[in-house]
């Protein structure tokens, strides 16, 4: 885990955390069937990570712009896999061996 912690900006990390919460949701009001759960928090998670890129980061021509995109969509699909890896333990850690 301290590896995938090492790549993701420290002010993302409660995105990890909302990504989180939103699939316990997701799974427990069964709208969603299981298996679209993490492409669905990926999906969440770019579009947050994109909206904080945005609010923190001058654009001053293309290139900027390039970078943000990239930032966003790593920052995005980092926490979403950081958010199933969290609810991975927690099952597992449940489970009886």
């Amino acid at each position: 885990m301290n590896e995938i912690i090492n790549y993701v900006k420290p002010e993302l990390i409660v995105l990890a955390v909302v990504l989180y919460f939103i699939g316990t949701g997701l799974k427990k009001s069964e709208a969603v069937p299981d298996k679209h759960i993490p492409l669905l928090l990926g999906a969440v998670g770019i579009v947050l990570a994109a909206i904080w890129v945005m609010a923190t980061s001058p654009f001053a021509g293309p290139q900027d712009i390039a970078m943000a995109v990239f930032t966003a969509i790593v920052q995005g699909v980092l926490v979403a896999g950081l958010s199933t890896y969290v609810n991975q333990i927690i099952k597992q850690n449940g489970k009886a061996e």
